[in-house]
């Protein structure tokens, strides 16, 4: 009997640990604002199909989360799921092992080789995350103040310009709600939001990742002269002006055009009374094809050393079904699923972005796929010299020269 006891213990430990296991996920995320979602909404909708499977969404604060999940997958403590970031970050999980390989994978059928791209390897034969939504970069506008002016959203950058010169000349309001003192705006909200129609959208930017194309070439320095001519339009002391700020300036009706992303769709809406309106980024001119930036954004993925995979594969193959990507589409405003499925946006401005998605052509920020992954950063660089460029600091083609000279420093693809 006493050689029975420590066995008997032991069985019962295995077994308490088997059920802890067993029928339980927790999922890693640096969605932070998302929280009540998933515990209120998505994770119930799931539960419904699998009542069985107890489901923790454990996020961490956004500018922690890479270093902290790193350390947590490295140490066999991480959750069983794990919410990718596009790209380089996700793909380094990858390489190291600590990320599932789905391809084949139920759910995966339903999205395209552009939506999976975000989560591949560079040659495209490994999946590690599922994809799960994108944004859409944009302008909004006042509504009410086009029409006080009797103006009609642009369609082309000679119109665009036409457009601000009239809000300049009224004087009511600011003609662009937009600042420099963060510079990420410079280069998210700007740059990679107008520059798809100066450089030919993927044409363009997979020819960069080539070395087929320079920033130097027309097309490129034609997206900075844009946002100098831009500048000159800027409210008064723009240099100091926050994100926050701008966001903020918009809201109140003191500026008539916001440069966008649609995850801005939900702060405004929570404004009322603000009428706003959107249109895509102006094409050079009448009759080209328009193209916007249509950025993957968001994945998930299983953890190589999950502790349930099980279940874990059971929650991805609902993540690409279409209740969830009706759910996370319409739920969490400005954020657009990546699949296939037919789904009717209900928010009625963020219906006029997804909508732009049949008439445009698609493409990525031009420098997530590859070209980030240097010294000096290519993403911190176009942060600097677009504001810049904005502050009428620095011309176009010294902005494409300093550019270009950063990246020959250590992009050397074959052939080149």
């Amino acid at each position: 009997m006493r050689v029975a006891r420590p066995l008997l213990l032991s069985l019962a430990a295995l077994a308490a640990a088997a059920s802890a296991q067993a029928g339980a996920l927790t999922i890693e995320s640096w969605r932070v604002d998302d929280k009540a979602l998933w515990e209120q909404v998505l994770i119930p909708a799931f539960q419904r199909r699998h009542p069985d499977v107890q489901v923790k969404f454990s996020p961490t604060a956004p500018t922690e989360y890479d270093s902290s999940l790193a350390a947590r997958l490295a140490g066999g403590t991480a959750g069983d799921l794990v919410v990718c970031r596009p790209f380089d970050v996700s793909l380094a999980l990858y390489r190291k092992g600590q990320l599932e390989k789905l391809d084949g994978k139920p759910g995966m059928e339903n999205f395209s080789a552009t939506a999976k791209a975000a989560w591949q390897t560079d040659d495209g034969k490994d999946t590690f995350c599922m994809p799960m939504a994108s944004v859409i970069h944009g302008f909004l506008y006042n509504k009410r103040v086009f029409a006080k002016l009797k103006l009609a959203p642009p369609k082309t950058t000679d119109e665009f310009f036409a457009v601000l010169d009239a809000l300049k000349k009224d004087g009511s309001t600011a003609p662009l709600a937009l600042g420099t003192a963060d510079q990420w705006e410079a280069s998210q909200i700007v740059f990679t939001n107008i520059g798809p129609n100066f450089w030919g959208g993927e044409e363009g930017r997979k020819a960069l990742v080539a070395g087929k194309a320079k920033f130097t070439d027309p097309g490129f320095v034609a997206a900075w002269e844009f946002m100098a001519k831009m500048g000159s339009y800027l409210p008064k002391g723009a240099v100091s002006q926050t994100y926050a700020d701008s966001q903020n300036q918009f809201a109140l009706g003191r500026a008539a055009i916001y440069p966008a992303g649609s995850w801005d769709i939900a702060y405004f809406n929570q404004t009322q009374g603000l009428e706003l309106g959107a249109f895509p980024p102006p094409v050079r001119k009448a009759g080209d094809k328009c193209q916007i930036s249509d950025h993957t954004d968001i994945g998930i993925g299983i953890n190589r050393k999950a502790k349930n995979k099980a279940d874990a594969e059971k929650f991805i193959a609902w993540v690409g079904s279409q209740e969830f990507a009706d759910l996370y589409t319409n739920k969490v405003t400005g954020f657009f699923s990546l699949s296939t499925h037919l789904i009717a946006v209900k928010d009625p401005l963020a219906k006029q972005f997804v909508d732009w998605r049949a008439r445009c052509a698609s493409t990525i920020r031009v420098n997530s796929q590859v070209l980030n992954r240097g010294t000096p950063s290519l993403e911190n660089e176009l942060w600097n010299v677009g504001a810049q460029v904005l502050n009428g600091k620095m011309t176009p083609q010294a902005a494409a020269t300093r550019i270009q000279a950063g990246l020959d420093k250590w992009h050397k693809p074959a052939g080149r």
